[in-house]
Parts: C-alpha cells; structure tokens; sequence
C-alpha cells in the first residue's frame, strides 16, 4: 500500500497491507487501522489507530510487534488491556493525590520490589506472572498507599478468585504478603502493624479452603491415555512436538527442556547433564538417556550445524530457544489443552509408584526431587544413577509400546497377505 493512494481511497472497504495488517474504509469515511490474525480458529481484531493519526510505517511497527508477541505465545490485546489498566490505575492515584504522596502505593511499591528482586528469578515468564498477577488481580489495591491496605481489602481482592482459580489466588495472596513485608521494613508503614495479607491467624479465618485439583497443582494426563497420544504426539513434524517428547521421555521441566544445549548432551554415553544454574534446586542433574531420547536428539541434529552452545529446539528468534509457550500449544492443538505439560511429570510418577517395582527414592531422584530429611541426604550424597537407568528405559518402552503393538499388527498383516 501506498500512502497516497490510501488517502484518496474512499470506497468503504478492507485493504490489506500484508503481514495481518489492514486499513478498514467505514460508510462515514472515517479510517482506522486493524490488525487481523486468528486465534484458536477464532478471528482476533485490534485496532492501531486512526488514520489520520497513525502513519503506515508507525502501524506496520505496531503490527510487528503484535506478530512477534504472538510468538511467543502471548496474547497481544491481552497486553495492551493490562498495560492500559495499569496506566489507568497510575492517572486515578495521582488524580486523587494533591501533592506527592509520602507513602508509596501499592503499585509503586510492587515495581520497586520486583525491580530488586527480578534479576534472582529464573525466567522471563516468572517476571512477567508478578506483574501480571499483581495488576490483573489486585486492581482496587493498586492506588492505595501501603500503609492504608486493609484485610476487608484482602479479601475483596481475594474471594471472587479463591476457588476459580485457586492456585493463581494463592500465589496473589503471597506476592502481596512479601510485598508490605519489604513495604515496612523500609520504613513506609509504621508499628503497631500487621500484615493484612498474612495467611495464619488472619485471612484463614476468612476466607473458604481453597479447592485443589484432583490431580494435583498441575491437570496431568492418565498414564493409561500416555502410549496412545505418544503415537499421534511423534507422527507431528514440528520441533516443539520433539520437545515435548524429549520432555516427556526425561520427566524434565519445561525450563530445563528449552533451555538445553548441545554442550549438556552425550550421545555416545546417552547422559544429559543439566548444569545446577538450570535446575529449581540449583544442583546439577544428570539424566540418564533412553535410546529413543537419543533419537529425538539425533533428529534435532539433522542437517543442523552444531554449536556446543547453540540451543537444541532453537526459536525463530536468533540465539533464543523456543517459547515458553511452544509445547503447550502442541497440547492445544491436539485437543488436550486441558492437561499441562508440567503434569507429564505427575503421569510418570503416578506409573512409576503403580506399575513398577522401582524403588521410591530412585523415582525420587528421577525427578530430581530432594528424597528424605536433611539427616539422610548427609549420607545419602549419591542420586542412583545407574539405576535410574533402568527407570527411563522402562518408561520409553511404556510409551512406545502402543506404536510397538501397531508395528506388530502392520507386520503381522503384511505377513498373511
């Protein structure tokens, strides 16, 4: 398109610029610009702005940036709602206030904390979930000075999502807690006071137990259901069905999946070493390889040139792995949106303790959890890695063992014919 043209264009219309991007002509002669994709089968529009407001180079930058959100996994009217309600919660708290307020707000107050305390958490993601959390969910608190937040306030903020989404609601509760506690350690509220956000001896006593899901904190899949989406799951081509199965095949975290390099991995000695800086319990995790994760990994290699510190399953971004958000958009598209990758490893732990002998410790340590007191992991300094071993090959048996039964079958036929 070009911006002479769309000036004199006055037949009510769409015009397509490419990219997702459209220029939309109304009855009125009015224009606006529109960008256009599709979300879950579902046409998705937001607008840039009016013409005359808004130049084809400033609404091509904007469109680029909703299609680089987009890959990422976000949704980009969601963002642009959010960032206006917090702007919106910014313009209210300096409306009301006549002078500077000596107290922070709460919103203030939490930018200050995640700003000092951000560069400790392990991802983008964790970031982006305080922030989000924080003015998604606890709007009316956004204004207030520390020091004026109440527990009625609590609890108003709290009870519409306690049991809708438990789990979200009880991360918002602790947030909120760390955040007045750092408010009155530096010197913003003033004693006699307590925490309007403490669980015990306070809002336990108002608010309803939260509900827990059947299956844990993460909806996992029934390990009964595993072998068979293992057989539709390795007949898709795209690299974030590969992680998913290397995930699944090493009971890993997402993190520890998108984040692998090359230089982690053996493929002679089938071992994964995941440095301890990559790891929730920051100790280095070393996972034994099954064979068929070995060949998810020679596929990976296929005609890649490999750098020791290049990523695995790389992302569209240079030098940047696959998003966060990459995996659980396979589960989305195979119709199992309703499980979480996460809970892959609820399903191996659940057929370990139900179908196997192995022994609970080595599942344990499989999952790099911390097995026993303090007392016997002071003797108990090794993590049974060779029987670990016997672990993995186990479970990659279990999960190919529908596509075993449909290669016997296929043979078994070609044989009587």
């Amino acid at each position: 398109m070009k911006p002479r043209r769309l000036e004199a264009t006055k037949e009510p219309g769409w015009y397509g610029d490419g990219g997702g991007l459209w220029l939309r002509v109304f009855k009125d002669g009015s224009k606006r610009w529109i960008y256009v994709w599709t979300k879950e089968k579902k046409r998705r529009e937001m607008g840039l702005g009016s013409f005359r407001e808004i130049t084809l180079a400033e609404a091509r930058e904007q469109a680029g940036a909703a299609r680089r959100l987009q890959k990422e996994g976000l949704d980009p009217i969601e963002l642009r709602r959010e960032a206006l309600e917090e702007e919106k919660a910014e313009e209210i708290s300096k409306e009301e206030a006549e002078t500077p307020p000596v107290v922070p707000t709460f919103l203030e107050y939490a930018k200050i904390y995640i700003a000092a305390h951000e560069e400790g958490w392990t991802s983008e993601k964790h970031r982006w979930q305080w922030n989000n959390s924080i003015t998604k969910h606890a709007e009316s608190l956004l204004a207030k000075p520390v020091n004026h937040i109440t527990a009625d306030d609590l609890v108003d903020v709290l009870r519409p999502i306690w049991n809708v989404i438990a789990d979200t609601a009880g991360r918002l509760r602790a947030r909120i807690e760390l955040i007045l506690d750092a408010a009155k350690a530096a010197g913003h509220i003033q004693s006699p006071w307590e925490n309007p956000a403490r669980w015990e001896g306070n809002l336990i006593h108002r608010l309803p137990k939260r509900k827990r899901l059947a299956t844990g904190h993460y909806p996992a899949m029934p390990y009964e259901d595993l072998p068979d989406f293992f057989v539709a799951l390795r007949q898709r081509p795209a690299p974030a069905a590969r992680a998913l199965e290397l995930t699944i095949l090493c009971a890993t975290r997402t993190n520890e999946t998108l984040g692998m390099k090359w230089k982690e991995v053996n493929l002679k000695t089938g071992i994964w070493t995941v440095p301890a800086d990559r790891m929730k319990m920051r100790i280095e995790h070393r996972i034994p390889l099954s064979q068929a994760a070995i060949n998810v990994l020679q596929i990976m290699r296929l005609n890649r040139e490999i750098n020791p510190d290049n990523f695995v399953f790389p992302g569209q971004k240079k030098g940047k792995p696959l998003s966060q958000m990459s995996m659980t958009m396979v589960m989305r598209r195979m119709k199992l949106g309703h499980f979480t990758v996460h809970g892959m490893r609820s399903s191996f732990r659940d057929y370990m303790g139900d179908m196997t002998v192995h022994e609970e410790a080595v599942i344990e340590h499989a999952l790099a959890h911390q097995y026993g007191d303090s007392t016997a992991r002071a003797y108990r300094r090794k993590n049974a890695f060779e029987k670990r071993k016997f672990v993995m090959i186990d479970w990659a048996e279990y999960l190919l063992s529908a596509e075993s039964q449909i290669d016997g079958q296929a043979e078994g036929a070609k044989k009587a014919a």
